[in-house]
């Protein structure tokens, strides 16, 4: 998508489209249209969870591996109809069905629906199935419809998506209030009814999305579950911590990742997060709000040595030019969420530390009066994700706590 594209496309607006056209079918039912979709293909599965969509080739392992530990219990089959597709856009990061086209999406239609549609923003940059192990088989064997989208650019070099700093990101907004749009239409169409409540749900930067449209298009959504997701304010951001951790790690400066905000007792994953994410994440960050940050490099140089020119260990975010400071508080957070929201975090969490980013957002919505709306769930010993959970045992597997958090919306919702 380039920069400067409208909120939602003109389509997903026009009266014509908020006439659903009734279907009783039995079973899958007849395919349906998904509203501004610019393609998509549809299929009737016997299995819309990962069990059955790995055997039919309706799923990517790739776009969620890492992310669930290896026990995870899988659901019984659902079986309904799936709907794959993208939406008109000009970036090309997502190579899934060889369609080489971002705004993918998934719809997955359960045959005995409960009234509901779960939507969702993928965790990092991953692409359009990256939820489907963690979220989208319980919400599918619950009678949800599900439905999720790659936010508009996926991949390490997201940042080069738009035409000014802020923009790849400000995208996944547009992205995920499009496919709620839509999938609220395409559901009504394929069921014969609107549905009866709405659900936003996400890890990491789909958390994040969650949080932002509960704040920003309340309207569209009863409520909301938010796994870790990341937080941008101007006082607090991933810019702010990781390049200390990036500095002080390799000089086994102990006391100042500490002091940066990562949690005592995390120690023993620093050294993974040092060589996966720490440098990476802050390095592709940094370009997409500040690129003038190196000069004409990309993202920057990784893992060098502080004092190096253009050295991201050396970022001071805080020092950096008001344009940079403005290309933040473009999608920067205020905690006023519109409906009810579930956060939980872990306590260990060596990405974005709890007390640098779920901690703070509490605190948001509390000042903000909004309180009564918000629930926040302190995960003792939970990671960022569980996709290390079998290798260090000591970590408790967050899926399930998001599975509770999930069940305790909905009767939260129902009261």
């Amino acid at each position: 998508m380039r920069r400067g594209t409208a909120l939602l496309s003109a389509g997903l607006l026009t009266g014509a489209l908020l006439v659903p056209t009734a279907s009783a079918a039995p079973q899958c039912g007849p395919e349906v249209r998904v509203p501004g979709a610019a393609h998509q293909e549809s299929a009737c599965l016997d299995d819309l969870t990962t069990t059955g969509t790995l055997t039919s080739g309706h799923t990517v392992r790739a776009d969620w591996a890492g992310l669930t530990a290896a026990d995870l219990p899988a659901p019984p089959p659902v079986p309904g109809r799936q709907i794959d597709g993208y939406f008109p856009d000009t970036s090309a990061t997502n190579g899934n069905h060889g369609w080489n086209h971002d705004a993918q999406f998934v719809l997955r239609l359960p045959e005995r629906w409960n009234g509901g549609l779960v939507v969702s923003g993928t965790p990092g940059n991953r692409r359009q199935y990256a939820n489907d192990r963690a979220i989208a088989d319980h919400v599918l064997a619950a009678g949800y419809a599900f439905a999720a989208t790659d936010k508009g650019n996926t991949g390490a070099e997201f940042f080069t998506d738009g035409d000014r700093p802020g923009d790849a990101v400000a995208e996944w907004h547009h992205r995920l209030t499009e496919l709620t749009v839509a999938a609220k239409l395409t559901t009504w169409r394929h069921y014969g009814r609107p549905p009866s409540q709405t659900i936003a749900a996400g890890l990491s930067n789909g958390g994040y999305l969650v949080r932002w449209q509960l704040e920003n298009r309340p309207w569209l959504y009863d409520g909301g579950v938010d796994w870790e997701g990341a937080l941008w304010t101007q006082r607090d951001n991933l810019l702010t911590f990781l390049p200390t951790a990036l500095r002080a790690y390799p000089a086994g400066d102990e006391r100042a990742v500490l002091a940066a905000g990562f949690a005592p007792g995390s120690q023993f994953l620093w050294d993974y997060h040092h060589r996966v994410y720490w440098d990476l994440t802050q390095r592709i960050y940094r370009e997409e709000f500040d690129p003038g940050f190196d000069g004409d490099r990309q993202a920057g140089i990784p893992f060098c040595r502080t004092g190096t020119p253009g050295c991201d260990a050396d970022y001071d975010y805080a020092a950096r030019p008001a344009e940079v400071h403005r290309a933040v508080e473009r999608i920067a957070l205020t905690g006023r969420i519109g409906k009810p929201l579930i956060t939980l975090h872990g306590t260990l969490d060596s990405l974005l530390p709890i007390s640098r980013s779920s901690d703070v957002y509490a605190g948001m919505v509390a000042a903000s009066g909004r309180g009564d709306l918000h629930r926040y769930h302190r995960i003792e010993n939970g990671n960022h994700t569980d996709g290390l959970v079998d290798e260090f045992p000591g970590l408790r597997p967050l899926a399930p706590h998001f599975r509770d958090a999930f069940d305790e919306l909905r009767a939260w919702l129902r009261g």
